[in-house]
């Protein structure tokens, strides 16, 4: 029952949320194509579910082409980030399009947040564990590193520093909620993420 109750919970939410959230998601292709050259969207390649390949949807933070003058981690001084770009990442604002790789399947809710290839090509066996479910918006690791930029600022290799200080504990979480996974514990780790943004964020 969990994997179908956790389907119809995706696709009805992510419907609400395009739909409800319509209005926020206009402003936002506006500032962005106000404040720099370049698309509304930014579709990176990530890892699903098995390690398939799937196109993300996020509102566009950074420069034109700034995966080929950085790596894939980023910090709050990162000079690719743009002024609009600074604030919908403060807010999370950028990470709303997802919904439509909900929609679609690519996604849920709440999963292992979804990597890089070449960050899934150095996994251990356990940690293709990972790949077992549709990677999410949210999980354990989500709340826990909310400030992952400030954590990363004034490193000089972001994602050298990611993979330090940030990545163990991020697989750690994530093959704990692979394993413990339920309907119920969806729904708190949504909840513990919105009241997390609510009280660093308001």
């Amino acid at each position: 029952m969990y994997p179908i109750a956790k389907r119809l919970f995706d696709i009805l939410f992510s419907l609400i949320g395009i739909v409800l959230l319509s209005p926020l998601f206009a402003v936002a292709a506006l500032l962005i194509k106000l404040d720099s050259e370049g698309p509304v969207f930014y579709r990176g390649v990530r890892a699903g579910k098995d390690g398939k390949p799937f196109r993300i949807f996020k509102f566009r933070t950074m420069v034109v082409n700034a995966d080929k003058i950085g790596g894939p981690s980023t910090s709050a001084d990162d000079p690719r980030l743009t002024r609009v770009g600074k604030i919908l990442r403060r807010y999370k604002i950028d990470e709303f399009p997802q919904m439509i790789n909900i929609l679609k399947g690519e996604m849920s809710f709440v999963g292992p947040r979804p990597e890089v290839l070449q960050e899934v090509e150095l996994y251990t066996d356990e940690e293709r564990l990972l790949l077992s479910v549709p990677p999410g918006m949210v999980d354990y690791a989500t709340t826990r590193f909310h400030n992952e930029e400030e954590i990363l600022g004034g490193a000089a290799d972001p994602h050298q520093a990611y993979r330090e200080k940030i990545r163990p504990e991020k697989i750690r979480l994530g093959l704990e909620y692979v394993r413990t996974r339920s309907f119920w514990g969806d729904i708190k780790i949504l909840l513990q993420f919105i009241t997390t943004l609510i009280k660093t964020r308001v």
